[in-house]
């Protein structure tokens, strides 16, 4: 199929399904909405900031989207990034660190590098999630009683039950109680709503509910507290990189950081549209295509020095459990956040910060994701080690460094794999036989190993080598093995091997025409021997 041909297929969807897309993109402009304005606070950045991300996500990034039901705006994955960003390099690098971000990622696509940003162990991504998600609770927990973070992610965490004193026992004048009662009010709406929502509201987001129901509590019970601080003109909010910024983005600190977010935020991108691909039967992700839209979203974010954004799962579900056929949706979702900016700045401004920074603590907890855990440690203790070393040094350190680490391990378990081979002897002293069982892969790594163990064979012993249990095993074992079988066989032993399950499991398919069409074999043990076949491993 040609683009041209593709092209016009969508055009075509976008027709028919315009009714189901519509209402869609408004189910998904009521989710997005406050996360916007919450993770832009959670960056420690004006929420406007957060709306005109949402806004070029819909707008631009909807438009040229590899995946078409994927929703991008301001990620709660970034908004520990974006806080460190800003409070160490100050708001005005953000838009730099953007720019570097999305050019990383447009060249990523061109080059069609989009299938490797998967590349990556999924406990290290979970494991980075789930780091994300603490970080985050922690944080937005002291913001939900109108207070400031602290320092630093174990700070925020250690501080926690400092924050629930103040809420509960508040000195005069100050208003931690009335913020902490709003909070915990946003977060029983969006429990009580997921548990008891009618069927004929289901499409009817929680974090609307939540927000709507914070933000009266507050109103109605005359709290002052801290609320939304949206411009009446969205223009003024624009935070355009300056020439100076421009010229610090040159030092290597700043390029870091923008390769830095350029791989968390395509990680994280490409990891939601192959989720989004689970959801639906429509058309596939196109990868590099996906990375280039990100690639080119976060450049014009950056450009106007708001947040960075990614392909975002929250507000993806929500649009595929809400019928979106065609892009058309994420698409419209932009405009009505563009709408409200513009039009209702106004209503914006009476949302209490604190029902915001509740439903990011709610999220921040959903993204330690139990049900994860438990399958992780269905694939064993290693993985279960990887995620969480990845959290704890993410918690610990920062998100760059818990990352690294977790992929060293991951790579050291890769590794350890595929050259661990473990040998088991077991002798029948009775019948003068010895079994050898091997396990795992036999590589030039494990002969040492090997050697070791058949070197404590007894001379003129029927040994019997199974190796149904082997994932692999390379050209130097089988050369090593038929060299002990010619040794052994000279002390008057002897040695039984599966070579026919062997020659069936490696043997590539040319050499297994020829041993048919020469009639013998060319493996140890199957009669006169010619050169032994380049060892391919198993599909």
């Amino acid at each position: 199929m040609t683009a041209a041909t593709a092209q016009m297929g969508e055009f075509e969807t976008m027709k028919r399904s315009w009714p189901q897309d519509l209402l869609a993109s408004v189910v998904v402009f009521l989710v997005a909405l406050p996360l916007c304005l919450g993770v832009a606070i959670a960056s420690g950045a004006p929420p406007a900031l957060g709306l005109i991300t949402g806004i070029i996500g819909g707008l631009v990034v909807g438009t040229l989207a590899g995946s078409p039901l994927q929703v991008s705006g301001p990620a709660a994955g970034l908004a520990v990034l974006c806080y460190q960003l800003v409070q160490e390099q100050g708001l005005i690098m953000m838009g730099v660190v953007g720019l570097i971000a999305g050019a990383l990622q447009l060249i990523a696509g061109i080059a069609r590098l989009g299938q490797w940003f998967r590349a990556i162990s999924p406990s290290v991504i979970h494991g980075m999630l789930a780091g994300i998600g603490v970080l985050i609770l922690g944080s937005q927990f002291h913001v939900m009683i109108d207070d400031s973070p602290r320092g630093s992610g174990i700070q925020n965490l250690l501080s926690i039950p400092e924050a629930i004193y103040k809420a509960i026992f508040p000195m005069a004048m100050d208003s931690h109680h009335l913020a902490a009662i709003t909070g915990v009010a946003t977060i029983a709406a969006i429990l009580i709503w997921n548990q008891f929502k009618p069927k004929q509201l289901a499409m009817v987001p929680a974090p609307l509910i939540a927000v709507i129901v914070g933000t009266l509590v507050a109103a109605f019970a005359g709290f002052d507290i801290k609320r939304v601080t949206v411009p009446d003109n969205i223009v003024a909010s624009l935070n355009i990189p300056t020439m100076e910024a421009l010229q610090r983005g040159l030092t290597m600190e700043i390029l870091l950081l923008g390769v830095v977010f350029a791989f968390v935020a395509s990680a994280e991108t490409l990891l939601c549209a192959t989720a989004v691909d689970q959801m639906h039967t429509g058309p596939r992700t196109k990868y590099d295509k996906e990375l280039r839209a990100q690639g080119i979203g976060n450049m014009l974010c950056g450009a106007v020095g708001a947040l960075p954004m990614t392909g975002v799962i929250v507000r993806s579900s929500a649009n595929v459990q809400a019928g979106a056929k065609s892009r058309m949706s994420a698409i419209m979702h932009g405009v009505w956040i563009l709408a409200t900016v513009v039009a209702l700045p106004w209503l914006l401004a009476l949302i209490p910060t604190a029902a915001l920074a509740a439903i990011l603590v709610y999220t921040g907890y959903k993204l330690v994701n139990i049900a994860q855990i438990k399958k992780i440690a269905s694939y064993g203790r290693v993985e279960l080690a990887i995620y969480f070393t990845t959290l704890g040094g993410i918690v610990v350190f920062d998100l760059l460094t818990g990352v690294i680490i977790g992929f060293v391990l991951a790579t050291a378990k890769v590794v350890y794999t595929f050259t661990h081979v473990r040998v088991d002897l077991e002798d029948d002293e009775m019948a003068g036989r010895t079994d050898v069982f091997l396990h795992g892969s036999a590589t030039f790594f494990s002969i040492p190993r090997l050697a070791g163990v058949l070197e404590t064979v007894k001379p003129g012993r029927e040994v019997h080598v199974h190796v149904e249990h082997l994932d692999h095993i390379d050209h130097a074992c089988l050369d090593m093995l038929g060299a002990w079988e010619k040794q052994h066989k000279a002390t008057g032993g002897s040695m039984v091997m599966e070579w026919q399950d062997l020659r069936e499991r490696y043997a590539s398919p040319y050499q297994k025409m020829q041993d048919s069409a020469d009639g013998e074999g060319t493996w140890p043990g199957d009669g006169p021997k010619k050169a032994r076949p380049v060892l391919e491993p198993a599909a």
